[in-house]
């Protein structure tokens, strides 16, 4: 196993605990996704001169288990160590199974180098990733999400009444009829800057037949009537259900998974596309989340119904939370921000992420993998899947690919070297 493949199995282990671990969401999981990008990064930064850590750069993080400097160590051990660490106290709700598998391929990864490297190398090596796991989830813990999950809804949030507000849906996602993490977006961000970045504009509401919100969800309702087969296969492609998949933000870190795969990427190189990731469409949906209770906006499925045709059903079901703007949308495009500024706007790749799984048989459509030439036609159609599904306006699309941008460009301008 090269030391890229070590960072790469890594990364895939971690998306394979979030699929497989109970109680989970795309908050939490973005939330998660960003502190193991950011251990596998500053688990081996100080190893490589030309980079930087990113400790006193990010919000709250100002100190980080330092190195002695007259020593060596051994920084795959370190990252391998880390990752562990992090992803074991991160998810500490996962089932015993799954940390056997954790430690499996720790050990894996530690008998690779075990008869290479003298005993005390080792032993500080991993030492040190386990100090800098624990480091990093020690911060976690004031962040606001910390053991989301055991939160998932709030039972006593008083729902804005007024025209156009968020109304739990008939046909849903979720058993709930409270939304989902309503209090994320007062999280702290990973970059100070991005607590900072200035609300959308949204069109205001107004049911006259013609009014630009009117077009917004007659363009939905239009859309439904005609939907290809190729619309019908993106729409449930791009579901994620967390139930069974990986989440919104867990197919973006498969994307870094595919682009460091597909890349000559050093170890470094690699860990800083995953930090990266991680860190971005984590406070993505920070702020995506601010601005869905924010603004409380309704779906579709509330609106066409009652002004356009009482008998209309969304392709796909509502998920759990206001509309405005799109979650799939704003994470999509910091994905695709990131993965452009480390590997340019052209790169082919194929994404089999559902490849294998059961036709839908009552959507009566195949999960059927996507090739993409570059990475903002994969962020396009993973938004233009919400519209096609029913449940997203193009108004909450456009603007969650926009900010988006502007979210992921606050990560990527750290200084992440000298």
């Amino acid at each position: 196993m090269t030391e890229k493949e070590i960072a790469l199995e890594w990364a895939n282990m971690t998306l394979f605990i979030t699929r497989y671990t109970p109680s989970n969401s795309p908050t939490f999981a973005s939330r998660a996704f960003g502190y193991v990008g950011l251990t596998m990064y500053e688990s081996i930064v100080p190893g490589f001169g030309q980079y930087n850590s990113l400790s006193g750069q990010l919000s709250g993080f100002d100190s980080i288990p330092q190195i002695d400097i007259e020593k060596e160590y051994h920084w795959p051990l370190s990252l391998n160590a880390g990752q562990s660490e992090i992803l074991k106290n991160i998810y500490v709700q996962t089932s015993e199974e799954n940390i056997q598998k954790i430690d499996s391929l720790e050990k894996v990864v530690y008998d690779q180098y075990k008869n290479q490297i003298d005993p005390e190398t080792r032993q500080r090596s991993v030492a040190y990733g386990k100090a800098v796991a624990q480091s990093i989830f020690e911060w976690s813990k004031n962040d606001g999400g910390h053991r989301g999950y055991l939160a998932n809804f709030d039972k006593t949030l008083v729902h804005p009444d007024r025209p156009g507000a968020w109304k739990p849906p008939l046909f849903a996602q979720s058993f709930s009829h409270h939304p989902l993490h309503p209090h994320w977006g007062k999280n702290r961000t990973f970059a100070v800057s991005n607590k900072m970045v200035e609300d959308p504009t949204i069109i205001p509401y107004d049911t006259t037949v013609g009014s630009p919100y009117y077009k917004q969800f007659e363009a939905v309702y239009l859309k439904d009537l005609q939907l290809t087969k190729k619309e019908k296969e993106a729409a449930i492609w791009w579901g994620d259900d967390p139930d069974v998949s990986f989440t919104p933000p867990g197919h973006s870190y498969y994307f870094a998974v595919l682009a460091v795969e597909g890349h000559n990427s050093t170890m470094i190189e690699s860990a800083k596309v995953f930090a990266q990731m991680g860190m971005a469409v984590a406070d993505a949906f920070i702020n995506c989340w601010k601005w869905k209770y924010q603004f409380f906006t309704e779906r579709p499925n509330t609106f066409i119904p009652k002004y356009i045709d009482e008998e209309w059903e969304s392709f796909w079901p509502d998920p759990p939370f206001p509309s405005f703007p799109s979650g799939h949308a704003i994470q999509a495009a910091a994905a695709a921000t990131v993965l452009e500024s480390n590997f340019g706007p052209k790169f082919t790749f194929t994404d089999r992420a559902h490849e294998g799984r059961e036709r839908d048989e009552l959507k009566d459509t195949d999960f059927v993998s996507r090739t993409f030439d570059t990475f903002w036609d994969a962020a396009l159609e993973t938004a233009d899947s919400r519209f096609y599904g029913g449940i997203h306006t193009k108004q909450d699309n456009d603007v969650g690919l926009e900010k988006g941008v502007v979210i992921a460009k606050n990560i990527t301008a750290l200084e992440w070297k000298k």
